[in-house]
């Protein structure tokens, strides 16, 4: 029960998100308040010592004998009940949020130092839910003494999979380990299935699908990069599925970064969900140090890792803009040349993308900074709130007709929303409620 990830979880309980599910809102949310309530947090709930290792009082939790996560001891201590699910949020919500993340942020580097003094490794690899925490591996990467940190990109219990296959194969049939020396074997995590053009084919005529083929890559590239820079919303379903909670250019949902209306429009229009959330930037490899704070030998490819926006990117009257603004309101002001992913404290959760490992979206990407001048897309997960990601093209266009996407790319076929036979008639409310609040 002495957990930080329950600590995280009993905090995106109280503040009314769901849990093993919400605790990404509660890190989305934190930026907008102080960590007011930290002090609280460390002297009564968690107690914390210099090599990382932690004791909680139980007291102030129900989720070991009873049927919440917090019990009436916590509710007293933070001044009241949890907040109601999909209630308005307050800046008391924002402050908890930013209260627990600074200590989750301050276990996990205290942690991290103590593996170093133990080891003097300059290597770090991380996984469990809490490495999920992406801002936290963030702050471990600038404040911590590694030089390289590894996250597995399935660290939550889903990344069990590969740890029982692994026990067999090296310990119950005692396999020899063989480590690649070019680096990460798990080569993007796309280890899902994948769609032959073909069968997307016959699968779009028996939805009665009106869709153009591309067989020229170059051709299709030029289509859907031209459509990006106008500001169309583009679904994304190419090479085999991503494993983890992350999409990373095989199941996603694409945008301009560069637009100051997208983040909202695909929250809003797109997702279906709250209007803070932050959305990823996917930029090529080689240009990530122009836009992000990032150690020139640092790739960051499972989008696990929070960098600041470098400050030339930075919107010279953003910060003055900024003076007076408090919780939401800080969303409505351009931050940087990238808005759409520049989150209010001018940090990105960037995702890197090279073209070994991710083929034909890093050669999209290429073409829309041949284009643009920009080496930057948002890339978020093809899917809508409360969904699990599409996996087959069946999903995707389901998904693509039950929202105000405008363009479905399948492999080499693409789909222009306004050519479909539904078209706006769509039930989108029927398609939202269909899902169960994230």
């Amino acid at each position: 029960p002495h957990s930080l990830g329950l600590l995280y979880s009993a905090f995106t309980y109280y503040t009314g998100f769901r849990v093993n599910s919400g605790e990404y809102k509660v890190m989305g949310l934190a930026p907008y308040g102080t960590p007011k309530y930290a002090k609280l947090i460390t002297d009564h709930l968690i107690h914390i010592q210099n090599d990382g290792s932690f004791w909680m009082d139980m007291q102030y939790f129900d989720y070991c004998a009873g049927f919440s996560m917090t019990s009436a001891k916590f509710h007293d201590l933070f001044g009241g009940p949890p907040r109601k699910a999909e209630s308005p949020l307050t800046q008391r919500e924002m402050d908890l949020a930013a209260s627990v993340q600074a200590v989750c942020e301050e276990v996990m580097l205290r942690c991290a130092r103590h593996a170093h003094e133990l080891t003097g490794s300059k290597n770090l690899v991380m996984a469990g839910g809490v490495a999920l925490n992406c801002v936290g591996n963030g702050k471990i990467l600038r404040d911590g003494p590694f030089e390289n940190i590894w996250v597995q990109p399935a660290s939550g219990d889903a990344g069990g999979a590969l740890g029982v296959a692994q026990l067999i194969w090296h310990h119950v049939l005692d396999k020899p380990r063989e480590v690649s020396p070019a680096g990460d074997s798990q080569a993007g995590s796309l280890l899902g299935p994948r769609y032959r053009t073909d069968d997307i084919r016959r699968e779009l005529d028996s939805l009665g699908a009106k869709y153009h083929v591309y067989g020229d890559e170059s051709e299709l590239l030029e289509k859907i990069t031209a459509l990006l820079a106008e500001e169309k919303v583009v679904g994304w379903v190419q090479d085999r599925m991503e494993f983890g909670p992350r999409a990373l250019g095989a199941r996603s949902i694409l945008g301009d970064a560069r637009s100051e209306k997208m983040q909202q429009v695909m929250n809003l229009k797109i997702k279906f969900r709250e209007s803070f959330r932050p959305f990823a930037p996917s930029v090529l490899r080689e240009y990530a140090r122009e836009y992000f704070d990032l150690p020139a030998h640092v790739s960051s490819p499972y989008m696990l890792i929070v960098a600041p926006v470098q400050a030339a990117q930075h919107d010279p009257n953003g910060s003055a803009k900024m003076q007076g603004r408090e919780g939401i309101d800080m969303l409505n002001v351009r931050r940087s040349t990238i808005p759409a992913v520049t989150h209010v404290d001018y940090s990105a959760r960037v995702q890197t993308v090279e073209e070994s490992a991710n083929g034909r979206y890093y050669r999209l990407i290429r073409r829309f900074h041949e284009k643009t001048g920009c080496p930057v897309l948002i890339n978020t997960s093809f899917n809508i709130r409360g969904e699990p990601i599409v996996c087959t093209p069946a999903d995707a266009y389901r998904c693509f007709m039950g929202t105000h996407m405008d363009v479905l790319v399948l492999e080499d076929c693409v789909l222009i929303k306004e050519e479909q036979p539904q078209g706006d008639a769509v039930n989108v409310e029927a398609y939202k409620a269909s899902f169960k609040l994230d």
